[in-house]
Order: structure tokens, then sequence, then C-alpha cells
């Protein structure tokens, strides 16, 4: 879930919208971290021959991670549950594709159509992982989760007490006798015309400073924790103010946030491409000479990345204030 933040107001933007339709295709390169992606061996040791045709190692290895079934970089080997699971079913796939090429599904005109869209989604996500590991940085990952990591911590509650007077110079007067060594709790109960907080030495309990009204956000901002702020002046006169206590919920870690950041930044480079692609692309619906009908131009609807529309040759960057 993305919360664009400013001055409380949040509209709210489902994660998974950003890219729509590409966040499954993009699903399988961000699992894995780029750094912990198992290396792709072509061939190498022999797991299984069926029929005179070979099932890797490595192809064990691989489809063992993309199910789940072990976390990326962790090698399996025979005998164990993963890996004798997983071959299994690799055998029992390679004797059912045998066996439809042997009634010769493979040549049905539907048949090679499914296998060509199959061979379309499977490059897409060859694309997608080489986005990753080309385009989704360390120093990107470790920016954004510095942004993540401020954006929490704008969630403070703050625990702040008040003095309220008429005045500019009553409350300068009351603020020179704090810092002169008077403290601020002996000055609400004669002083401040808040008659709701005035016995209770001005507190005003937990706040979530930017729910204040201006300039409460900034003045806390910029007041330590038991420190007192310089007079300011609101719609309901002239204030003096301390700040007790701060608390927030602790930020996440950066690895419990990593494969938020890098779903996240890949997807911002798949809606890159797309919208490169298809600005330059020719694209048609239908086939002059199939119906009476010439062909028609088509255009593929745009991907909504929940940020607006952007050139087809820049990527959309994460808006400013943007909580994962």
């Amino acid at each position: 879930m993305l919360n664009l933040k400013a001055l409380r107001v949040r509209p709210r933007i489902l994660f998974a919208g950003l890219v729509a339709g590409l966040a499954l295709l993009a699903a399988p390169a961000c699992n894995a971290p780029p750094e912990e992606e198992v290396p792709v061996r072509v061939e190498g040791a022999t797991a299984a021959t069926v029929n005179g045709e070979k099932i890797y190692v490595s192809d064990v290895e691989l489809e063992a991670v993309a199910r789940g079934l072990v976390p990326a970089g962790k090698k399996v080997k025979a005998g164990d549950p993963e890996y004798d699971t997983v071959l299994n079913q690799l055998v029992e796939q390679k004797l059912m594709a045998q066996e439809a090429i042997r009634r010769g599904l493979d040549k049905d005109p539907a048949g090679r159509r499914r296998l060509e869209m199959a061979a379309e989604r499977i490059l897409g996500n060859l694309l997608v992982e080489n986005l990753v590991a080309e385009d989704v940085t360390e120093d990107q990952i470790e920016a954004m989760y510095q942004k993540q990591v401020a954006l929490q911590q704008d969630d403070d509650e703050v625990r702040i007490a008040h003095i309220l007077v008429d005045t500019k110079e009553e409350a300068q007067a009351l603020f020179e006798r704090i810092q002169a060594g008077e403290s601020f709790e002996s000055l609400v109960s004669a002083n401040s015309l808040d008659s709701a907080t005035r016995m209770e030495q001005g507190d005003l309990g937990y706040v979530s400073p930017n729910d204040e009204p201006a300039p409460f956000p900034l003045v806390i901002a910029n007041t330590g924790v038991g420190e007192v702020s310089p007079p300011f002046e609101s719609a309901d006169g002239w204030h003096i103010l301390k700040v007790k206590d701060r608390r927030s919920r602790a930020p996440k870690t950066r690895e419990e946030m990593r494969p938020d950041i890098v779903t996240f930044l890949t997807l911002e480079q798949v809606a890159k491409i797309v919208r490169r692609l298809k600005a330059e692309a020719q694209i048609q619906q239908g086939e002059p000479g199939l119906d009476d009908a010439s062909a028609t131009p088509y255009r593929l609807p745009d991907t909504d990345t929940g940020a607006g529309d952007a050139p087809a040759d820049k990527a959309s960057p994460a808006p400013e204030g943007t909580e994962l």
C-alpha cells in the first residue's frame, strides 16, 4: 500500500495498482533479491534422464526456488525432501510433454499458439529478471529505505503542554521567566487562559503533530523533548509550548522492507519500458482481408501507475512522501 503524506492529506493507492496487470509478471523476479539469485546453469550435473532427455540438477534447484520450497541461494541435493519432490514432478512433466509431442499436439494450430504465448510469458519474465539485475541497485534500495524510515517516524505521537495568553508581550515575559529558571508547570495555573488544561499543568496529552492546526506542527517539530518553545500565535491567542514526550512505532528493518522496496522499484522499471515500447510500436486491431472492415488503429490502454501520466521515455519516480 502506498501512503502519500502531505499535511495529513493521505490519498491511498493500492501497491499492486502501481502498474496494474504487470504485478504478476514482475512477481517471480521480485521474490528473490538480485544478489541472492540462484546462478543459472543451462547444463551441468544430470539429475535424471527420461527417454534420452536430460533433467539437470540446476533445473531442480531453480524450480525448488520458484515454488518457494527453498530460499534463493540454498543448495538442494538428492535425498533432500525438496529435491526429491521437485525432481519427481519434473520427471512427470517431461513424460507428459513427450507424450503430447508423440500425439502431435505441438503441431496442432491451437497447440502451437499456446506454446508461443507461453514462450512470450517466459520471455517477459526474463526481461523483468534482467531489469531487477541491472536497474534495481543497492543504492536505490538503500535510498528508498531511508525515505521509508523517515516517513514512519513522521507518525510520532507527542505529549505536549501549553500556556495560552492574550498578547505577545505576556507570552514573551513568561518565556523569559522560564529561561531564567522558573518551571513551566509553576506558571500554568496562574497565567494560562485555557481553563480545560490550566489545572492539569497545561497538559494536552499525546497528539499527532500533523493533525494539529498551524503553526503547531512546525513548532512541535522544532522543540525537543523537555524543551519549551518561544512564543507563537494561533487563532486562539499566544502560546508557549512544552514537549514532554515522544513515542512512535519502531521502523521496520531494511531486511523486512527489502521485498516491498525491490518490488516497487522493479514495477517502476517495468512501467517505464512498457510505456516506451507501446509508444514505439505499431499496433493494429484486426487484419485486412478477414472481413469487409479495414484494420483499425488500436491503442493499448495506458498502464495505471497510480501516479498520473508520465512521458513515454521516463519512469514514474516514487512520489515524494510515498510510504510502502
